[in-house]
């Protein structure tokens, strides 16, 4: 290494001075032309950039303990016009070409920041930064969030923030976080033993642990046998800082006692120390703080305890109407929120509000649209509103909030049909409704028809408000006096035949119905508009369930809420006309058909599929619309 080379190091030196990277902890680790860390040593054994399968290191590796997937990588030459080659192939020479080379070995396991930097003094310095994702070869020019690139030397932290918004890094991240939670599962299944229930629970309740900055220090350190108690501690601590009244606190801590009491997370017996010997509750703690925790601590919109719970349910051993559960896709709640078309001053409620989905979806745009930060504590505090009877359900749902920091004291423990918890929700006078109703088990329970949970939120609202409930097809097309009950108080404004395999794997057909609170519809003077919402762009994949593999969901999204908001009439697509109670509800009843897009194929296969499902109908001896809808995956 030439004298003008140590030049530019001793500058980069600087500038990380400046920007806080050797400020004491911080957790920031800073390597110069070597790596403690076992697998990039591994990854660099080979990677010299002579190519003559030697070790080889970069200047300057900086790694994180909130996240250890991530890595800073820099590389220095002291003359710019050996900044860039031509063709980026003569990393000897070149600061590009030598920290792409590293960067390319790197990016197998990790996502990596790659920055060159060329000149030895700080106005002639030339800076290139660059993201390469995890599992991914290819370098995309780093950019701020207009979009221009990156020319400088940054924070920590802001190098963090726009790597972690890079789409191919975001897309990465989603993918690598449902394939722990596979591993995580199969963990937990086999390990602790514990129920279904008690799994998400396990989850949340640790990220909560972690929260505490005390634990997340020294619960590597702890015996096994003191482990649940300290975790159990840790997550009262962080409820009593939480803006919760203190029964709430109570209510939320009783379900996590179970966990901190278990005995397949206390104390290992000796088959289980073979293989963990400061037992198993602490691997799971680990993993989940080495793998989960860096999405809490910095993506803050990212609905973790949901992907989780979804993810859990999915690989459920057994019956999963046992768990009584069927998780609503996150682009669902999405929508809702931009049919309502939240804002600082709605006030949103959901009477079954299950691990919180739908008040998350509707907080984020509306905090978005936030203009001060007194609307964005007010939103927080005063403007989401949730019910939610299951006490484990409850525990998820505040434990959502609070992972966020946000909106805990509006939530309720209790029934729906509570007079008590109903006259309190009325008196905040909420302004948009939004609900996944429990299924009703059985055609004989009348007093368990989805539609009464519906009309029991809409009685809730303030007249004129928007009340939206996603609800088994059935409630559209069956007749039921509910339906009259509804239409006397409520104006039905819309219905959205949903995707038959929305809810996949479970074979729940759905649509979507928005009312306007308050009005009857005789007096609305209204026609319904239907849409016909059946293909959202999602495939299915056989490890990632259903996604959106082609990038079409923003477009169809936005094309479906302008079409709703303004009503307009497709042939195929939607539909306007004046129902009553005894009709039906549904926009297949009312949409022209564009015989134009139809082929024999399409007609072929519509007919197949309809054989089908009557077929699979006499089957089972009754109906596909059972299972209860409850949480927003």
């Amino acid at each position: 290494m030439g004298k003008s080379e140590r030049i530019t190091e001793n500058i980069v030196r600087e500038m990380f001075r400046k920007n806080g990277y050797y400020e004491h902890d911080n957790n920031i680790t800073i390597e110069e032309q070597k790596s403690e860390i076992v697998k990039v040593k591994n990854i660099l054994s080979k990677a010299s950039k002579n190519q003559k399968g030697n070790a080889g290191y970069p200047e300057f590796i900086v790694s994180n303990k909130k996240d250890h997937k991530f890595l800073i990588v820099f590389e220095c030459k002291p003359d710019v016009r050996k900044h860039q080659s031509e063709n980026l192939d003569k990393p000897v020479e070149y600061a590009v070409d030598g920290v792409m080379h590293y960067a390319t070995h790197l990016s197998k396991y990790y996502n990596i920041v790659a920055v060159a930097v060329s000149g030895v003094t700080e106005s002639s310095l030339r800076v290139s930064n660059y993201v390469y994702a995890s599992g991914s070869q290819q370098a995309r020019v780093l950019t701020n969030e207009s979009g221009l690139p990156i020319s400088q030397i940054l924070p920590y932290d802001d190098y963090y923030r726009l790597a972690a918004y890079d789409p191919e890094i975001s897309q990465r991240r989603q993918s690598d976080l449902l394939a722990f939670s596979r591993e995580l599962h199969e963990l937990i299944w086999t390990k602790a033993k514990i129920s279904e229930e008690e799994k998400p629970l396990l989850v949340s309740g640790t990220l909560i642990a972690l929260m505490n900055t005390s634990f997340l220090r020294t619960f590597s350190t702890l015996d096994s046998e003191d482990i649940q108690e300290a975790w159990l501690g840790a997550i009262k601590k962080e409820l009593d800082k939480a803006d919760i009244p203190q029964g709430k606190k109570d209510t939320m801590l009783q379900p996590y006692t179970t966990i901190a009491v278990h005995p397949n997370l206390g104390k290992p017996d000796s088959k289980t120390a073979k293989e963990y010997p400061d037992g198993v509750f602490k691997e799971i703690i680990t993993r989940i703080s080495d793998n989960v925790w860096p999405y809490i601590s910095v993506y803050h919109d990212f609905d973790v305890v949901g992907q989780f719970y979804g993810e859990f349910l999915k690989y459920t051993a057994g019956d999963k109407k046992a768990l009584g559960i069927v998780l609503t896709p996150r682009h669902v709640a999405e929508i809702f929120a931009l049919i309502a078309n939240v804002n600082p001053k709605s006030k949103v409620l959901d009477i079954c509000a299950g691990t919180g989905g739908f008040l998350i979806s509707a907080m984020q745009l509306m905090l978005k649209k936030a203009k001060t930060e007194a609307e964005r504590t007010d939103i927080k505090r005063n403007r989401l509103i949730g019910i939610e009877n299951s006490p484990k359900m409850f525990a998820l749902a505040a434990s959502n909030m609070i992972l966020r920091g946000d909106g805990k004291a509006n939530l309720h423990q209790a029934s729906c049909f509570d007079e008590a918890v109903i006259k309190s929700v009325r008196s905040m006078k909420p302004n948009v409704g939004m609900l996944n109703p429990p299924y009703s088990q059985s055609k004989g329970d009348a007093e368990l028809h989805e539609l009464y949970f519906v009309k029991q939120m809409l009685d809730c609202l303030t007249v004129g408000s928007i009340g939206i409930a996603i609800v088994p097809i059935s409630c559209a097309i069956a007749p039921h006096p509910i339906k009259a009950e509804m239409m006397k108080y409520h104006t039905l404004d819309a219905v959205m035949s949903m995707p038959q395999e929305l809810f996949y794997p479970v074979g729940v057909v759905t649509c979507i119905m928005v009312w306007i609170a308050g009005i009857p519809h005789s007096e609305s003077n209204k026609k319904t508009w239907f849409g016909y919402w059946r293909d959202d762009g999602f495939v299915k994949t056989k490890h990632r369930g259903r996604i959106d593999l082609n990038d079409k969901w923003a477009s169809i999204r936005d094309r479906w809420v302008e079409n709703y908001r303004n009503r307009e009439v497709h042939p195929g697509e939607s539909a306007l006309s004046e129902v009553d109670w005894k009709d039906e509800w549904t926009a297949e009843a009312y949409i022209d058909t564009d015989y134009d897009k139809i082929t024999k194929d399409d007609f072929e296969t519509e007919i197949k599929k309809y054989l089908l499902f009557k077929l699979m109908l006499e089957i089972k001896g009754g109906s596909e619309d059972e299972g209860e809808l409850d949480e927003t995956e």
